[in-house]
C-alpha cells in the first residue's frame, strides 16, 4: 500500500525538569510528518499548505538541512554515507513544525530514514536553540536495520538551555510514527558519585490525522499561531525557571562539526 506524501498529528509536548529547579509544562501542538520526495504532491493535497510558496502553512527548504534552499534529499544522504549508511532510493520522512503565517522555529526535527526495504536505518535528530544555531545528533547502528521503539544515547554537545549545563548525555526512545507518535528525550546529569541523574524529561505524543485541508484549518483554529507560540513560550518558560533561582549558564561556541 503507497504511504501518504504527507500526515498530520495533533498531540502536547512536555517538559518536565527534576533538579535543581523542579518544573513541568505541557502544551498542545501540531506536527507535519512529511515525504521530503514528494513535497510537491503534499501540497497538491490542501489549499491552505505549499510548499517553497506563502500559505497559511507552509515547508520551505531552506528551513531544514542545509538551510540555503537547495533540495534536502541530497543533504541528508551525504550525512548518512559519512557514517556508512546507504539507502538505495528508500523513503526519508521528516517530522516538523510548519511555517504558520510564513514564520517557522522548530526546537528538534526529526529524520526516518530508511532503505529500499522499508527498514528503518537511522533517525537524524535536528536541534535548534533560540540562537540561530543547529546541530544534529544522528542514531543508526552502523547501516544495520533498526527496531522500533529506537532506543540509542548520545552525549550532549549543542547548547539549548541557558540552565542546563553540557556536562550531560541524552537517552532517546523514539516510537515508529504510525497511528500516533511517540518522542522522549531524557536529559541526565554527572552526580558526585560518578553516576548520572535524571535532569529532564521531553517528550511529544500526538495522534495521527489525515492531511486535509479541513484537518489543517481545525489543527489552526484550535491551536492559533502555532510557531509563534512556541518561540514565545521558550522564553516565557525560561523567564518563570530564571525567578526560582535556577543556575545560568553561558552560551558556549556551537560545536564545529554539524552531526555527532
Amino acid at each position: 500500500m503507497k504511504t501518504p506524501a504527507a500526515s498530520l498529528y495533533r498531540g502536547e509536548v512536555m517538559h518536565r525538569r527534576l533538579f535543581p529547579v523542579r518544573y513541568r509544562f505541557a502544551y498542545r501542538v501540531y506536527s507535519l510528518l512529511l515525504d521530503i520526495d514528494r513535497l510537491d504532491e503534499a501540497a497538491a493535497g490542501s489549499r491552505l499548505f505549499s510548499h517553497n510558496r506563502p500559505n497559511l502553512f507552509a515547508v520551505y527548504d531552506r528551513d531544514h538541512g542545509p538551510r540555503d534552499g537547495s533540495p534536502l534529499r541530497p543533504w541528508i544522504e551525504r550525512i548518512l554515507a559519512d557514517h556508512g549508511i546507504e539507502l538505495d532510493g528508500g523513503r526519508i520522512t521528516l517530522l516538523c513544525f510548519p511555517r504558520v503565517l510564513g514564520y517557522v522555529f522548530n526546537p528538534l526535527a526529526l529524520w526516518y530514514c530508511h532503505g529500499r526495504d522499508g527498514q528503518l536505518r537511522a533517525v537524524l535528530c535536528e536541534v535548534r536553540n533560540t540562537f540561530g544555531e543547529k546541530h544534529g545528533y544522528l542514531l543508526h547502528e552502523q547501516g544495520r536495520p533498526m527496531a522500533w521503539p529506537v532506543r540509542q544515547q548520545r552525549d550532549k554537545h549543542f547548547h539549548v538551555s541557558p540552565f542546563i549545563g553540557m556536562q550531560a548525555r541524552y537517552h532517546f526512545r523514539l516510537g515508529e510514527p504510525e497511528a500516533t507518535l511517540q518522542v522522549v528525550i531524557r536529559e541526565f546529569a554527572p552526580k558526585d558519585d560518578g553516576g548520572m541523574s535524571l535532569m529532564l524529561t521531553a517528550a511529544q505524543v500526538g495522534e495521527r490525522r489525515p492531511f486535509t485541508t479541513a484537518e489543517l484549518l481545525r489543527a489552526g483554529i484550535a491551536i492559533p499561531f502555532l510557531t509563534f507560540k512556541v518561540m514565545v513560550l521558550i522564553h516565557w518558560q525560561a523567564l518563570k525557571i530564571w525567578l526560582r533561582g535556577a543556575r545560568f549558564h553561558r552560551k558556549p561556541e556551537p560545536p564545529a562539526q554539524e552531526i555527532s
